[in-house]
């Protein structure tokens, strides 16, 4: 740790030495401070921007040049005219005011260097040439280098510490706005401008009357000569391993026209490179929210999707993967804009994973546990989005969209456990759904908007599962079950299905008091059917089947379980701008209605409740705020919750469902400061949130003695949970150099009980990161950090404290102006209190030759896991256990890829 700080403060001096400062003030004529004004210094030998400033809300900017250097400064605004000084730097400061005159003519102000950054209102545009070096192919690339820009792990845009939720290539949607998809596949080299729309809405109808504050789109502007022509590339390659030989095909073709635009990209590959995992398919909205998501109502439609194992960093033993996509837009007039989308994915994979599981209680008899899992996996996804947008006129706005799912999900797994033996499972599920979202808006006059939204969903899961497995530990639980326990192995299995069919509708007023306030009224609807059924049997020895009659009372086999749930409400907010602050208190009124119908009785559940929420917000300045935000909810839980009968979660996990389960009631609370400093590119932002939950869902369950096999059953907790966390990040440009320091902690606690003892679990997680990364023209770039992460989990008498430490350095260069060099390295201990559990280090690089920036033809040397690392360990905490795990990963890949570029 004191290595690496020692090395950043000696890149951050080695950067603020050999420089000086250029400073003060830009005003117009009558000594008014100009806010956002442009300053640049232009090289007159190099003819290169070597620096920029905008002037904060005093007018005050500042420059960092070179020593013993002559510059062109010249300083803009608009409506003034623009002035230009010759400046020769020596070795001391310089303190240097101007001022404006304004300019009454209409010629455009002609600058002889483009601005990197400008802003008009609440856009900020980037010129993306002034962040470029050569080194960058994707759009991520491009937008790591920019002030107040990052990619997060999950790899979506924030700016300034928000996450952007829509993403448009020439003001057209780009795959619904997906970040992740664009910033892996445009291109960079056909990105003029990347333009930031704060306050972003997507109707500008209600842009007036609804709080946008935290939403931010992205639009990429092409470059000129980009648009009537194809344009993109098409990557091929291969390689050898110990195994299979090793291959890559990656298509991305990219068409705009003022009317139409195509988008295409296909990855083929077996090199682990995963273009669209399972967690982007189940991830991915394809825009779509549900009108009562503020309305207070929680409803739970459960997934089928849980049982299988998810990949870690996009890593695994091996992985195959096939991607297809296209999207396309066409706006036949200015009324009318047509699009959508279809998506294939298919991966198959291997994994390998070694975990220690410590349960909550040994006083208990549950024995600690460690498994070998080997899995094999292979995921067919499909899904594909309509939607239309109709505006005739600035009154009137319709928007329709319909969005369908279908996959086909295989998963096999051999498991050893040092308790339960060998065991063999088996999980196939072919879901499908298909989403229908209606919305219109209608602006009658000044003072009065309308607005209908309304969406449907139909869903369908049909998840089958199969255990085989000799364990005498079981044969208690197998008894009380009424399984077969004279058997040569226990082979289990389990049909299900859920049928969902949901709608969700709103009817919005606005009326308008005046430009500082403005009541708004919902009358909504929520209404939900779900179907559960469910089987399990026993395949005998000699191979026929037959369920299992229960041995004890409380368990029954088997579910048939109509469920409705509906929700009826009234909604009031009022919204009043006073100077700084804005508030926005709110009220609804909810009537509840949850009935059941299964084993011939029916549970019913009827109740009437108000729900308030408030929002306040104080802008100290246009680029500072602070917003607190506190909403009361009603959860309410799945079919799968109150289904009466057993169902199996894997071998060691079954549960029975309580009918009479009531809803839960949750406090939300949260508090977010933003801060962001254009003079000094200094970007502070945190929050802080906290959640109550009274009523809470919780499980209760029962473990036999010696046996990691245990049956639950949900209850209405008499305990509150409660949780707390807090997240915040300074980051700081110094020159070329930019410095971050990030925490995240979370603080959760929450009651369990196991065999009839009720026990405290409290769960800590800690991650600091400290970085600094560099955005020189033509020296090399580095992005250097280090990271620790504490998982701290108290449960019942067992505790545990697991340790990540990374340090990583990525680095890229360009050659002769021909070869792009690239690398990354991340070292990574993982440790418990007393001993280091792994060591792990991932080494990656390329080296890339092209004649010229404007060559069709490049030609790559890529390698990947240089050290040939074979797994990474991570911890994890569930409800009633804390595990360790080694997950082994892909071996060393090298491969030689063209790349033509169109």
């Amino acid at each position: 740790m004191k290595q690496t700080l020692a090395i950043l403060l000696l890149l951050v001096t080695v950067s603020l030495s050999a420089q000086v400062k250029v400073e003060g003030f830009v005003k117009d004529s009558l000594g008014a401070p100009l806010e956002l004004a442009n300053v640049v210094a232009i090289n007159q030998a190099t003819n290169a921007l070597d620096s920029y400033a905008i002037t904060n809300d005093k007018g005050r900017y500042r420059l960092s040049l070179q020593e013993n250097t002559s510059y062109k400064i010249q300083v803009s605004f608009i409506g003034y005219k623009t002035f230009d000084l010759a400046l020769t730097t020596e070795e001391l400061d310089i303190d240097r005011n101007f001022t404006l005159m304004e300019d009454n003519t209409l010629d455009e102000v002609q600058l002889v260097y483009e601005m990197p950054i400008t802003i008009k209102g609440d856009t900020m545009v980037y010129n993306a040439d002034s962040f470029k070096n050569g080194t960058e192919r994707k759009l991520e690339d491009v937008i790591k280098k920019m002030p107040g820009l990052e990619i997060n792990d999950e790899g979506q845009i924030q700016v300034e510490g928000k996450t952007v939720e829509k993403l448009m290539v020439n003001g057209k949607d780009f795959f619904d706005g997906d970040t992740k998809l664009a910033t892996k596949n445009i291109p960079s080299s056909a990105v003029d401008k990347v333009e930031i729309l704060k306050n972003y809405g997507e109707v500008g109808q209600l842009r007036s009357v609804q709080d946008n504050q935290d939403n931010i789109a992205i639009n990429i502007r092409l470059k000129k000569g980009k648009d009537n022509f194809w344009f993109g590339n098409i990557t091929a390659g291969g390689g050898t391993s110990t195994d299979d030989p090793l291959y890559v095909l990656q298509p991305k073709l990219f068409y705009y026209s003022p009317k139409t635009s195509v988008n295409v990209i296909g990855d083929l590959n077996n090199l682990g490179e995963v273009a669209f995992s399972r967690r982007d398919y189940f991830n991915f909205t394809g825009g779509f929210r549900a009108p009562s998501r503020n309305s207070g109502t929680s409803i739970d439609l459960g997934s089928e999707d849980l049982g299988f194992l998810q990949l870690q960093n996009n890593r695994a033993k091996d992985i195959k993967t096939k991607f297809g996509a296209i999207n396309i837009s066409h706006s036949p007039n200015e009324a009318l804009d047509l699009n959508g989308f279809l998506i294939y994915s298919n991966n198959q994979t291997e994994m390998q994973q070694n975990r220690s599981v410590r349960y909550t209680d040994s006083n208990l008899g549950i024995p600690d546990e460690v498994t070998e899992t080997n899995t094999k996996q292979t995921s067919d996804l499909g899904m594909g989005k309509f939607n239309l947008k109709y505006r005739p006129n600035a009154n009137n706005e319709l928007n329709y969209s319909v969005i369908g799912r279908l996959s086909d999900q295989n998963q096999d797994q051999n498991i050893f456990s040092t308790v339960s033996g060998d065991v063999t499972e088996i999980n196939n599920s072919s879901p499908y759904s298909v989403r229908q979202n209606l919305n219109y808006y209608y602006t009658h006059n000044d003072k009065n908007i309308f607005a209908l939204s309304a969406q449907h969903l139909i869903q369908d899961e049909d998840p089958f599962y199969n255990a085989i497995l000799s364990d005498t530990t079981f044969n208690r639980t197998a008894y009380e079950i009424g399984f077969d326990t004279i058997q040569n192995a226990y082979n289990l299995n389990q049909d299900k299905r859920v049928k969902s069919n949901q709608l969700d509708a709103t009817l919005d007023y606005w009326y308008i008091l005046n430009q500082k306030s403005n009541i708004n009224l919902t009358f909504g609807t929520v209404y939900s059917n779900q179907k559960f059924d469910s089987d399990i049997f026993q395949f005998l020895d000699n191979g026929s089947s037959e369920e299992p009659i229960p041995n004890i009372n409380d368990i029954e086999i088997g579910n048939d379980v109509d469920y409705t749930f509906s929700d009826i409400y009234l909604d009031l907010k009022y919204r009043l701008k006073v100077g700084i602050f804005t508030f926005t208190p709110g009220i609804s009124g909810h009537a509840y209605n949850t009935k059941s119908l299964q084993y011939n009785t029916t549970y019913k559940d009827n109740f009437f409740r108000f729900l308030p929420s408030f929002n306040t917000r104080v802008d100290i300045k246009s680029s500072e705020n602070i917003s607190f935000d506190y909403r009361m909810t009603t959860q309410f839980t799945d079919v799968t919750n109150i289904a009466q009968g057993l169902v199996m979660g894997d071998y060691n996990s079954f549960s029975v469902g309580t009918p009479e389960l009531e809803s839960s009631l949750r406090h939300n609370l949260r508090l977010n400061y933003f801060n962001f400093n254009m003079f000094s590119y200094t970007n502070i932002n945190g929050s802080i949130s906290y959640s109550k939950n009274v009523n809470q869902i919780r499980n209760s369950a029962r473990f036999n003695q010696g046996s990691v096999v245990n049956i639950s059953k949900p209850f209405n907790s008499d305990f509150s949970d409660e949780s707390l966390s807090f997240n915040g990040r300074f980051q700081r440009s110094f020159g070329k150099l930019r410095a971050s320091l990030s925490a995240n902690l979370s603080y959760s606690k929450y009651n369990q009980v196991i065999n009839d003892n009720v026990s405290i679990n409290e769960n800590y997680s800690q991650t600091y990161r400290l970085g600094v990364n560099s955005n020189f023209t033509d020296a090399p770039n580095f992005d250097l950090s280090y990271s620790l992460r504490v998982a701290d989990n108290d449960q019942g008498s067992s505790r545990t404290t697991y340790y990540t430490h990374s340090p990583s350095i990525d680095f890229d260069a360009l050659l002769f102006k021909t070869i792009t060099f690239r690398t990354d390295f991340s070292y990574n201990l993982y440790r418990n209190e007393t001993s280091t559990l792994n060591t792990y280090k991932f080494w990656d690089a390329s080296l890339a030759y092209r004649k010229n920036q404007d060559s069709k033809m490049e030609y790559e040397l890529k390698a990947t896991n240089l050290l040939n690392a074979t797994s990474q360990s991570q911890a994890n905490a569930g409800t009633f256990s804390v595990s360790s795990s080694e997950y082994f990963i892909q071996p060393r890949f090298i491969t030689l890829r063209l790349i033509y570029n169109i």
